[in-house]
């Protein structure tokens, strides 16, 4: 099943006529999914790989590109530059 934002898909087993499993994985666990086994970053860390930020006091290219792939998760970002205290941006919509 596809939804407005990617795959959805929902996977459930059934015993002795009763559902004694059920997981539902939404486009944004797909999307914001972490490295796998392999090392390799999940859909929207790639994007965010190697892009060029103009202002690191106000890093709006990330914001941008989570959006892109959802409209709520960059409101639940946190910037973090080793050395530099964490970067609180308020969105205001």
């Amino acid at each position: 099943m596809d939804t407005t934002r990617g795959a959805l898909g929902h996977w459930l087993k059934i015993e002795n006529k009763l559902i004694s499993f059920y997981q539902i994985i939404t486009p944004s666990a797909w999307d914001f999914s972490t490295r796998d086994v392999r090392g390799i970053p999940g859909t929207a860390e790639q994007a965010l790989l190697g892009t060029t930020i103009q202002n690191s006091e106000n890093p709006v290219e990330i914001g941008r590109i989570l959006r892109s792939f959802d409209p709520c998760m960059s409101c639940a970002t946190h910037v973090y530059q080793p050395g530099k205290e964490p970067i609180t941006i308020q969105v205001l919509g």
